[in-house]
């Protein structure tokens, strides 16, 4: 099995370092790629320095568009898994083996991370914001997935073939998830620790909200009769 990690990179330079000395540590074997989009600070050159693949955005494009750029890197590259890790440290390197030992045991195409069995020091409007959204992405995606806000996440590199996603900022994740499930993607999650560090969260409560009801309008109405019966190929 050959196996990658996209971190979505910006502005993280101060993370970086023990992000990938503990992925190392736990995951010997996997390359790990950073795409770095846009950063204002030194997260290239630091990727550079810890000997990391990169790929660069000259100007920020989104979490969803790092995520693309990940996805073709993988495919590219012929990684049979990839996983999806926020850079911030938000995500603990010593619980992927769970998400490997999930896709292993439910022949899942992706696994997804959950924090909803223990929410920890998640803010209650967090809390109650991710139950209604998964809940709709559930819906939408046809498949019961506890936490659809969750970066971290491990997919098979052959269900990404020809995805084509039309959100390039947060709401990506649940159109990623809506778009694969509907084409018959089996979806699983996995129990993380929720972690909360000193980070300033980019996500805009008000703009992201709003595109999240555009995103789930724009999927209502151009999802075909084939993809709502989740047979599309």
């Amino acid at each position: 099995m050959t196996c990658g990690v996209v971190l979505p990179a910006y502005n993280v330079a101060r993370h970086l370092p023990e992000l990938v000395v503990e992925l190392r540590r736990v995951q010997p074997n996997v390359r790990i790629l950073a795409v770095d989009d846009g950063s204002a600070d030194d997260t290239a050159a630091v990727a550079r320095k810890l000997g990391l693949e990169l790929i660069e955005h000259p100007q920020n494009r989104g979490k969803g568009a790092a995520l693309m750029t990940g996805f073709g890197w993988a495919e590219d590259q012929g990684l049979e898994r990839v996983f999806t890790m926020d850079a911030d440290g938000q995500h603990l390197p010593r619980e992927m083996q769970a998400f490997l030992d999930v896709m292993d045991s439910t022949d899942a195409d992706i696994v997804v991370g959950s924090r909803m069995d223990q929410v920890g020091e998640m803010p209650w409007l967090r809390l109650m914001t991710n139950r209604f959204t998964s809940w709709v992405v559930s819906r939408l995606a046809g498949s019961r997935i506890p936490d659809s806000q969750n970066g971290f996440r491990l997919f098979r590199t052959s269900c990404l073939g020809g995805i084509r996603v039309r959100s390039t900022r947060f709401d990506f994740e649940s159109e990623i998830l809506v778009r694969l499930g509907r084409r018959g993607a089996r979806i699983a999650s996995a129990p993380i620790t929720s972690v909360y560090g000193d980070e300033r969260s980019s996500i805009n409560p008000f703009v992201d909200t709003v595109r999240f009801f555009r995103l789930v309008l724009h999927l209502i109405l151009t999802l075909t009769p084939n993809e709502r019966d989740g047979t599309s190929p």
